[in-house]
């Protein structure tokens, strides 16, 4: 993971109350976030034991459930 370029904000004491990114910094960790969830995803659908079927599949049985 490249370095990130934060500034802290400090209370008048110096304790870290903040943090300030740059939106490029931003953007890359909101990726890795959601790509982190995804993968959490995966692996709860993989261990529960239960049927996997095609993405395709699933959509065409939700387009079809009724309203």
């Amino acid at each position: 993971m490249p370095t990130l370029h934060e500034r802290f904000i400090t209370d008048a004491n110096g304790n870290r109350i903040g943090v300030v990114l740059d939106i490029a910094d931003h953007q890359r960790l909101l990726e890795e976030l959601e790509e982190l969830e995804s993968i959490r995803a995966y692996d709860a659908a993989k261990a529960s034991g239960e049927e996997i079927i095609p993405f395709e599949q699933a959509v065409a049985e939700i387009e079809h459930q009724p309203r």
